[in-house]
């Protein structure tokens, strides 16, 4: 049983972070608004992270002073980038870091993202599976799905077209079954579903329209649903977070 003292009323968290779920166990979801760094990647860039204090890298933990001035460490357990926002995870003892990374590893934890795109599905639902590359280029990450022999699959569901938009946008639910770096981002260009305010693989032209039109300029990718089950001293516990739609993307369905 965790006997320290409540994460939210210790954490320096990062701008605009919020919990949304705390468990007996030391597991903590937060969400992560736009613009806010999963993790400092350099000195000085602790200001712009999701907890506001030194970052290790190697062991992928924050160091932080609580309340009482005790040092207290809480472990990452996935991430976002910094233009998408939602759910992410930490632990508070780095034993259940390592049991439920292993649960990320296997791919048990069920994650669901919400996309804002350019158009709308030919059908309610599909099954996208397509084959990526994921190459890095001068410290950066990039995915195509022109030529690659990655397997990756993802689960799509329209929830709304907003038709009064000009173009059309609709809303999709994605649940990836693969976690290759920006595989949704990708797979929703290849399938002529561009991600609204995707600078990196979205449509430049209409981004730019909608961005000038609206004011709106974000990328519309929002990580709201986690959830899975783990077995933790020798009892199975049930994990559920849910981040709430950003205004944004509420106010985009319904101009």
């Amino acid at each position: 049983m965790n006997t320290l003292s409540p994460f939210s009323s210790n954490a320096p968290l990062g701008k605009g972070v919020q919990v949304i779920v705390e468990d007996p166990q030391g597991l903590i979801a937060l969400s992560k608004p736009v613009g806010v760094l999963s993790h400092p990647n350099q000195t000085g860039e602790e200001q712009r992270s999701l907890i506001k204090a030194a970052y290790s890298l190697d062991e992928e933990c924050f160091t932080y002073r609580n309340s009482k001035g005790e040092d207290e460490r809480v472990w990452l357990l996935n991430r976002l980038d910094s233009a998408t926002s939602g759910i992410i995870l930490l632990a508070r003892t780095e034993a259940l870091a390592v049991s439920i990374r292993k649960h990320f590893k296997a791919r048990k934890v069920k994650k669901i993202y919400a996309a804002l795109v350019f158009g709308r599905p030919l059908k309610p639902k599909e099954v996208w599976q397509d084959r990526m590359s994921v190459t890095r280029q001068r410290g950066q990450i990039r995915t195509d799905s022109g030529a690659g022999h990655i397997p990756s699959e993802a689960h799509m569901q329209l929830v709304q077209t907003n038709t009064n938009a000009n173009p059309i946008i609709s809303l999709i639910q994605l649940d990836p079954k693969t976690g290759r770096s920006h595989q949704l981002r990708v797979q929703c260009r290849k399938h002529q579903l561009p991600i609204v305010g995707d600078a990196t693989y979205g449509e430049f032209k209409l981004n730019r329209a909608y961005g000038k039109k609206t004011g709106r300029k974000r990328l519309f990718l929002h990580s709201f649903l986690t959830s899975f089950s783990y077995e933790w001293e020798g009892e199975t516990h049930e994990f559920s977070a849910q981040a709430e739609l950003p205004d944004a993307f509420n106010e985009a369905l319904t101009s």
